[in-house]
């Protein structure tokens, strides 16, 4: 399979887009069942957005890559999407500084999560422009990785927030 021309992956990005459409659908259901506690607990709230920030990016990355178009311009695209998401993430996680009720550790694999769920797809960009490098086998990874880190904030917010 060539990783450098969307055809063949086609069938990938209609999946993922439903696929993830339907999981932020879920994570809204979630949100409301628990939406007290979710919003007396410090953090929470921007947990859930950041699942759904992460779902939503595969969303629209899945929609830029079935629509007509050069490699070269979705890679443009992944780019500015793929900072945006990162940027806009990051902004939602408390900082080590500012994270005195939340440990070390799980304020590590917070960033983790969302640096694995939004930065595959810049550096999907960043291939595609040069045609090297992975291309559209960073835009699966991207996917796949987003889809683990919002269904783990899912699982906080249904299940973990009422222990």
């Amino acid at each position: 399979m060539n990783a450098y021309e969307l055809e063949p992956w086609h069938d990938l990005f209609v999946a993922a887009a439903g696929a993830s459409a339907a999981l932020a659908g879920l994570i809204f259901v979630a949100v409301s069942i628990n939406i007290e506690r979710i919003l007396a607990l410090q953090g929470v709230a921007n947990r859930a957005l950041q699942a759904l920030v992460q779902l939503i990016v595969v969303v629209i990355v899945s929609l830029l890559a079935l629509a007509p178009q050069a490699t070269s311009t979705l890679g443009i695209e992944l780019i500015a999407v793929g900072l945006i998401a990162v940027v806009f993430s990051f902004r939602l996680t408390p900082t080590a500084s500012t994270a005195a009720a939340e440990e070390a550790d799980s304020l590590r694999s917070r960033q983790i999560l969302i640096a694995l769920g939004t930065v595959p797809f810049v550096i999907a960009g960043l291939s595609l422009i040069a045609e090297s490098g992975g291309g559209l086998y960073w835009v699966m990874a991207g996917i796949v990785l987003a889809t683990i880190g919002s269904v783990t904030n899912a699982w906080v917010l249904l299940v973990e927030i009422l222990r």
